[in-house]
C-alpha cells in the first residue's frame, strides 16, 4: 500500500511538472484558440471551411503574451498585404506561370517594406492561393475576415488568460548551466593528483568549450522568460524590470566564468603537453589546487541559486551562504598561491602556466564576488531608467512626479 502511495505521488508530481512545461501550455492554449477561431469563423464567413482563421490563431498564440500581441500584428499585415496584391493582379491577368511567378516577386519584395519580419513568405503563400481561386474577391475579402478573426482570438485568448510567467524556468536552466560547470571543476581537480595524459587533459577542454551551447540554451530561455514579463498583468513592471535584470546579470557572469572555465583547461592542456611522465604539480600542490576548484565549483552553484532566488528570507540564506564559500575559496587560494610560489622558485620553467592558473582562478572569484554583483546591478538599473527616461521623457516625468 505505501508503494502505490508512492508511486501515485509521483504520478502527481510528473504530472504537475508537465503542467508547468512550456511546450505543454503551448500546445494546449494554441489548440484552444485555433478551435474557438474555427467556430467563430463558421458562424461569420461564407466560405464551407475557413480553415484560415484556425491556422492564424495557432501561428499567433505564441507561450508569452508579448509575443502574441507583435507576432498578431504582423501576420495579420502580412497576409492583408498579400490580399490585396492579389486582388490588384486579378484584376489585370489570371493564372499563369508568368503571373504566379510575378506575383511572388512582388509579395516578397513589398513583404520587405512592410516590415513583416519573419512573415515575409505569409505575404507571397496569401498572394497565392487567392490568386488561385475563381471568385477572386469575394474569396479574398472572406480571407481577410478569417484572418482577423484568427488574429483576434489569439490576441484575446492570451489577454484574458494571461501566460504563465517563465522566470522559476530560466532560473532552472540557469541552475542547470552551474551544476555542468561544476561537474567539470571537480574533473578537472581529481586529475591534478595523477599523471594526466594529453588526450584526458584535451578532452576536458573540448568538454569546456561545449559549455557555449550550454550558455546559448540559457540565454533562449531568458529571452522566453523576460518576454513573460513583458505587458503581463500578474507582474508589476518594477518587479519584472528587476526579475529581467537579475537574471540577465547572472547569466553574463556565468558565461565569463565558463569563458575563463575554457582558458583553465587550455593551461591545464599545456602544461599535460610539458609533462608528460609526470603529474601535473607537486603532491601538496595538488591537493590544494584540487580543493580550490572544489571549493569554486561550489560557489558556482551558490551564486546560480542566490540569482534564481526571489523570496527575500531565501534569498538572504543565499546570499549568507556564497559569501561564506566565497571566503572559505578565497583562504584556500592563497595557500595555494604559497605553495604556487615556492613550485617556481624551486623549478622556474613552468612559472607562466602557473600564473596563468593563479590568475583565472582569481578572475572567476572576482566576477562572483558579492559587491562586484551588486555596483553591476545597480549600473543596470540606472542604465535601464536613462533609457525608459529616453524612450519616454513625458511618462518617466510623471511618474517621478506620481514617485510611481
Amino acid at each position: 500500500m505505501r508503494d502505490v502511495r508512492a508511486a501515485l505521488r509521483r504520478v502527481l508530481a510528473d504530472l504537475s511538472a508537465r503542467r508547468r512545461d512550456p511546450a505543454v501550455v503551448q500546445t494546449v492554449r494554441s489548440t484552444a484558440a485555433a478551435t474557438i477561431s474555427y467556430v467563430v469563423a463558421l458562424q461569420l464567413s461564407s466560405e464551407p471551411a475557413p480553415l484560415t482563421a484556425p491556422l492564424t490563431a495557432l501561428l499567433v498564440v505564441q507561450v508569452t503574451l508579448y509575443s502574441t500581441l507583435t507576432t498578431g500584428i504582423r501576420r495579420v499585415n502580412s497576409v492583408v498585404v498579400g490580399v490585396v496584391i492579389a486582388i490588384a493582379f486579378s484584376a489585370l491577368v489570371g493564372l499563369t506561370w508568368w503571373s504566379l511567378g510575378l506575383i511572388i516577386l512582388a509579395s516578397l519584395v513589398v513583404g520587405r517594406f512592410v516590415r513583416v519580419d519573419e512573415f515575409v513568405p505569409e505575404v507571397a503563400i496569401s498572394a497565392m492561393l487567392v490568386l488561385g481561386v475563381t471568385q477572386v474577391t469575394d474569396t479574398a475579402w472572406d480571407r481577410v475576415l478569417e484572418t482577423l478573426i484568427g488574429a483576434i482570438v489569439g490576441l484575446t485568448f492570451n489577454t484574458v488568460l494571461a501566460p504563465p510567467v517563465w522566470v522559476g524556468s530560466a532560473g532552472d536552466s540557469i541552475e542547470d548551466l552551474a551544476r555542468r560547470m561544476r561537474r567539470l571543476m571537480l574533473g578537472m581537480g581529481e586529475e591534478l593528483t595523477t599523471p594526466t595524459p594529453v588526450a584526458r587533459a584535451a578532452a576536458r577542454l573540448h568538454e569546456a568549450r561545449r559549455l557555449d551551447n550550454d550558455v546559448a540554451d540559457v540565454d533562449a530561455a531568458l529571452r522566453q522568460a523576460e518576454d513573460s514579463l513583458r505587458l503581463n498583468p500578474r507582474v508589476k513592471e518594477q518587479e519584472g524590470v528587476l526579475h529581467r535584470i537579475v537574471l540577465r546579470t547572472g547569466l553574463d557572469t556565468l558565461e565569463i566564468c565558463a569563458v575563463v572555465l575554457r582558458v583553465l583547461a587550455r593551461t591545464l592542456t599545456d602544461l599535460a603537453k610539458e609533462r608528460k611522465d609526470t603529474g601535473l604539480f607537486p603532491e601538496d600542490l595538488a591537493l590544494a589546487l584540487e580543493d580550490l576548484l572544489a571549493r569554486i565549483a561550489d560557489t558556482l552553484v551558490s551564486f546560480a541559486v542566490l540569482v534564481s532566488t526571489h523570496v527575500s528570507a531565501d534569498a538572504d540564506a543565499a546570499e549568507e551562504r556564497l559569501a561564506g564559500e566565497l571566503r572559505a575559496a578565497r583562504a584556500v587560494r592563497d595557500h595555494a598561491a604559497d605553495l604556487l610560489l615556492r613550485a617556481v622558485q624551486s623549478d622556474p620553467s613552468q612559472w607562466q602556466l602557473y600564473g596563468a592558473l593563479l590568475t583565472e582562478v582569481d578572475r572567476i572569484l572576482d566576477e562572483l564576488d558579492l559587491d562586484h554583483r551588486g555596483r553591476r546591478l545597480m549600473e543596470e538599473l540606472d542604465r535601464h531608467s536613462r533609457e525608459r527616461a529616453e524612450r519616454r521623457p513625458r511618462l518617466s516625468a510623471l511618474r517621478d512626479r506620481l514617485g510611481v
